[in-house]
């Protein structure tokens, strides 16, 4: 299994990267923390993927993990200012931008299908950029078509708080994900905005009745970057069966995420997670949505993994857990790279 390629839709790489912080790691080097690196993304056949830029919260809620006698719930990190979430996202395109350039021509930017096709034909590495909440969005949307320019392709409207476009899902278990109101109207502003454009927009964190807002207005595939089904664990962040439909009706992609606390029945932070477990968990997506329609959405350096895999270069064992729960070659090549570049011709296409 060593030898499939691998896009991967979500991870959060950018916030560890040399470029962007003074304490991170050289991307370009072999190294032992965290989940992502070049080397060991060619380890595992990764040939690219989204990489998210994200603006955390300035200051961290004190005490904001609540067990519960069943369960747990994260109290929302605050709303954060615009201007501040700019500054943020600006300095992480900067930074991976630079380590692009550092890296001689073994990454590159790719900003449409074929340019990830070319990438993959000729043995570099794919970077598509995602931004994960939309707090650095201004009302007037110049902000999304600057980065749009600058190469935007994926788009989170939120992430797991509220702002001005609407209301992302706190993290809690067991919970359903309809946890507050749908999108504002701004917010349904934004979304006929990344139509126009071609920018994909990722329902990942966004709570139910902002996911079927989005249903009802947009005219391209519905996407999940990185969740999981409900019906398995009962986590905010994870979808119905009914939202599993409507991705399937829409001809979306649901990208399965590799949190092991949205993958495991128990919503138990451990990384001891079979292998058997997880494969048993996408095939139950695959047998809702179709083979066509899942994807990997590892959420690499943003969450906990099985250890089993580690980090991306374990992505074989993955794909060989797959193999050995019934799935053959075509359909794990579907899963590991195939589907997304079938929604992203679907999406960018539909732009201007």
């Amino acid at each position: 299994m060593a030898d499939i390629d691998v896009f991967d839709g979500h991870n959060d790489a950018v916030q560890f990267i040399a470029e962007y912080t003074s304490s991170g790691r050289d991307f370009l080097a072999r190294s032992e923390s965290g989940h992502l690196d070049l080397p060991r993304a060619r380890e595992g056949g990764m040939a690219g993927g989204l990489f998210a830029l994200h603006a955390g919260p300035e200051r961290q809620p004190e005490n904001d993990l609540i067990i519960t006698e069943n369960g747990y719930e994260v109290i929302y990190a605050e709303t954060i200012d615009p201007a501040y979430a700019r500054r943020k996202i600006d300095a992480q395109r900067l930074a991976l931008e630079t380590l692009i350039r550092r890296s001689g021509g073994r990454m590159r930017l790719a900003v449409d299908v074929d340019e990830i096709a070319a990438a993959r034909a000729e043995g570099a590495f794919a970077v598509v950029l995602h931004m994960e909440g939309a707090e650095a969005v201004d009302g007037e949307f110049d902000y999304l078509h600057r980065l749009h320019a600058a190469g935007l392709r994926s788009l989170g409207p939120v992430w797991s708080r509220p702002n001005i476009f609407g209301s992302g899902v706190p993290f809690a278990y067991p919970r359903s994900p309809d946890t507050g109101p749908g999108l504002t109207e701004i917010g349904k502003e934004l979304v006929r905005t990344c139509n126009r454009l071609g920018i994909m927009i990722d329902l990942s964190h966004l709570n139910e009745k902002g996911f079927w807002d989005v249903a009802a207005l947009s005219h391209a595939p519905l996407v999940v970057t990185h969740a999981c089904a409900h019906a398995i664990c009962p986590s905010t962040r994870n979808l119905t069966d009914r939202q599993l439909d409507a991705i399937r009706d829409s001809d979306g992609v649901i990208g399965f995420n590799l949190s092991v606390n949205d993958i495991r029945a128990d919503g138990h932070l451990n990384d001891d997670t079979p292998l058997e477990a997880v494969a048993r968990h996408i095939d139950y997506l695959v047998n809702r949505v179709g083979e066509d329609r899942v994807a990997l959405g590892s959420d690499f350096d943003g969450a906990v993994i099985p250890r089993a895999i580690k980090d991306a270069s374990g992505l074989p064992h993955l794909f060989e857990a797959m193999r050995h729960s019934g799935f053959d070659r075509e359909s794990l090549a579907k899963f590991a790279f195939d589907n997304w570049l079938r929604v992203f011709g679907l999406t960018w296409k539909s732009g201007p």
